[in-house]
Order: structure tokens, then C-alpha cells, then sequence
């Protein structure tokens, strides 16, 4: 697989969140707004690169009997200092985000990305497949938000677009959530199902 196909299948054939399915409950929570969706989605999308790289380097000196614990306080690692550097540069986005940042640490998404990619492959490759798959969640997640903030708000990134007596409440409240997604899966398996 060469290095290209390695980025691209975490955005279509791998998607973290149309077809896996991994990464549930940020992706339903934190997409009320296509600027809450697309900064969770850098979030977890730089956690994952940084611990796919470290856990790729060192996987070979890990016991199997503590493997995953390993990758936990890797893992864990990276989420302390997003969160530290969110709080000091970004406190607005890290105030909305909140809770979700440190539960980034259990996200299915970087568990299964270090125990099925970072630590059988090299450092090069286990950094493209984090930008892959971190890409493809970002993006599902900025669009999840978007349809989402449009329906419910009328509102891109803030800007209002449509008048707020035809604002849909339910799209930013969590049966919206599930509505979207669900129409956006479909569309997307729609759209990239091989003819």
C-alpha cells in the first residue's frame, strides 16, 4: 500500500465515523456547531497522529502483558498537553469542548488506530494513517456540525444565514444528531459504493 492509500482510506473506506462507526458519543455530543465538530475533530486528529508515531516507535519494547495500558498513558500523554495548550490558547473552544477533550484518552478510534496500525507498522507510515483517519473524522465531524448548526440555527461558523424564526430547535438537541448522522451515513455509503 503506498503512501497515498494509506491517508485516503482513513477518509473514505475507514471512515472513523460513516463506516466504522467508532468515536459515537464526541461526534453526536460536540457537532452542534460545524466550529465544535471541526475542533474536536483537529483534537483527536492531532492525538492520534502523535500517538501513532510514539506507540509505533516503541511497540517493539512493550510486553505484550501491559501493551494496552502502554497505549492508554501514551495516549493519555498527548490528551494532557492538547488540554493544556487548548486552556492557554484557545479557552473559548476548550470551554465548549470541556469534558469531551479528556475523554479523548478512551476514544475507540486512537485505542484501535495503536493496537491495529501504529504498533504493526513503521513511524512514517503510522503517522499518515493517523492524518487519514484523523482527516476523515474532522470531516465527518465539521459536516455533522454543519448540517446541524444550518438546520438548527441557521448559522455557518456563526454567520447567520437563515432568520432564527426558521431555525429547527431539534436539529441541535440530540434527536437532530441521530437524524443527521444517520442521513449523512447514508449518503456517504451512497456516494462512495463502488458501481
Amino acid at each position: 500500500m503506498n503512501k497515498l492509500q494509506i491517508i485516503t482510506k482513513g477518509i473514505v473506506k475507514e471512515n472513523p465515523t460513516f463506516v466504522l462507526l467508532l468515536g459515537m458519543c464526541p461526534t453526536l455530543a460536540t457537532t452542534t456547531s460545524a466550529i465544535n465538530g471541526m475542533s474536536m475533530g483537529l483534537a483527536t486528529m492531532a492525538v492520534l497522529i502523535l500517538s501513532n508515531i510514539t506507540i509505533s516507535a516503541i511497540a517493539r519494547f512493550i510486553p505484550d502483558k501491559v501493551r494496552i495500558p502502554s497505549y492508554i498513558v501514551v495516549i493519555a500523554t498527548f490528551v494532557t498537553l492538547l488540554q493544556l495548550a487548548m486552556q492557554a490558547y484557545v479557552p473559548d473552544i476548550y470551554e465548549t469542548l470541556g469534558l469531551f477533550i479528556p475523554l479523548i484518552v478512551v476514544n475507540c478510534i486512537i485505542l484501535g488506530r495503536a493496537e491495529a496500525f501504529a504498533n504493526k507498522n513503521g513511524v512514517v507510515d503510522s503517522a499518515l494513517d493517523g492524518v487519514g483517519i484523523g482527516l476523515g473524522f474532522t470531516l465527518a465531524l465539521t459536516l455533522l456540525g454543519l448540517v446541524r448548526e444550518l438546520l438548527g440555527s441557521g448559522s455557518l461558523f456563526g454567520w447567520q444565514l437563515i432568520p432564527s424564526q426558521y431555525n429547527i430547535l431539534a436539529f441541535v438537541l440530540a434527536p437532530g444528531a441521530f437524524i443527521v448522522l444517520a442521513y449523512l451515513m447514508v449518503l456517504f455509503r451512497k456516494v462512495t459504493a463502488k458501481k
